[in-house]
């Protein structure tokens, strides 16, 4: 599961949109996940959920996991400024 959801990580970090895309494992409890997301749009996030494998990954999710995911959308009150390119 952990490398499933690793490969995850760059290809999405790539996608139009995406801000940040983080991939952590609690320390105390192996095998539980946490992804944290920030995407410039409802609309980008959107375009990421259907891309073919996260829509193969949800439909099959339950093969992998105990319980199913627990999804959390946040609304950010300190967004993002530009920075330089360096």
């Amino acid at each position: 599961m952990r490398q499933l959801l690793l490969s995850f990580v760059e290809p999405t970090r790539r996608e139009p949109g995406c801000l940040e895309y983080h991939f952590h494992e609690d320390r105390d409890a192996p095998g539980v996940f946490v992804f944290y997301e920030a995407w410039r749009s409802e609309a980008d996030l959107e375009a990421h959920l259907a891309l073919p494998h996260l829509r193969d990954f949800w439909e099959r999710r339950m093969d992998y996991l105990e319980q199913d995911l627990e999804i959390r959308r946040l609304t950010m009150h300190s967004p993002y400024q530009e920075r330089p390119v360096r």
